[in-house]
This record gives structure tokens, sequence and C-alpha cells, in this order.
């Protein structure tokens, strides 16, 4: 599963062996404990990637097969935007933060995370353009 946390200060990308279930379970559960509300909706989300990625042509072919699941667009030269499906946790209504879930197959979500690992790393010089 795909866990990507939007912020203030940007988006992180984590990679889960964890099912959406028992994410979502722990999360509520959570929540209830500590007399907090919790928002779980089905939605989508984006995210942008490096266009230079020497493994995104397998993520467009993946999109082509699975495109209810995941889409790309291009927004220019240096980037591409990914939008998910799945499902966003948040603590009220419009929140812009929040955690966002997408379970793909495991190799489209491991592909993602390696393409946003490559384009984070303290060498790349993306890293900027994440935080957002």
């Amino acid at each position: 599963m795909l866990k990507l946390t939007y912020t203030e200060t940007g988006i992180y990308l984590e990679y889960l062996a964890q099912s959406l279930e028992e994410l979502i379970t722990q999360r509520i559960i959570l929540a209830m404990r500590v007399s907090e509300s919790l928002m779980v909706e089905p939605g989508r989300a984006s995210f942008l990637l490096p266009t230079h990625s020497p493994e995104l042509n397998v993520l467009w072919a993946i999109a082509d097969r699975q495109h209810d699941e995941i889409t790309l667009c291009p927004t220019d030269e240096a980037f591409i935007e990914v939008t998910l499906r799945g499902v966003w946790l948040s603590h009220r209504m419009g929140s812009e933060e929040g955690i966002f879930l997408a379970e793909l197959r495991v190799h489209t979500e491991r592909l993602i995370w390696r393409i946003w690992q490559a384009s984070v790393s303290p060498q790349s010089s993306l890293t900027d353009a994440y935080r957002v």
C-alpha cells in the first residue's frame, strides 16, 4: 500500500506492507481512544514524479492497463502528475492536511515508491520541488 502524507510543508510518500483495511482500522481505533474525529472517505490524490526516471516507461504501461486506479498526465518537461484512487483520512472535512492511502498491485506500488525515493534523495536536485 502507498501512504501519502500531506502537510503544510509538503508531501511524503511511503510504501507499507500493511493492508488498507488494517491501517484504516488502526487509525479509527486511535482516533476513538484519543477522542478525536476522523474523516474517512474514498477519493483521489495527485503528486508529481520526475520525467527523467528510466522506469517511467514501465509506469506508463501499467497506467494504460490500470487506468481506473492510476492515471498519468504530463505537466511540463520536468514532471508528470500521478493520480491514484484510494481513501482520504483527515481530522475534518475540507482539510488540506491528511493521509491518503492507495492499494495497488505490489509491483506498481514498489515502482512508484522507487521513482519517488530516487527523486527526493539527498543528491537529487528535485528535492525542493516536492516541498510545496
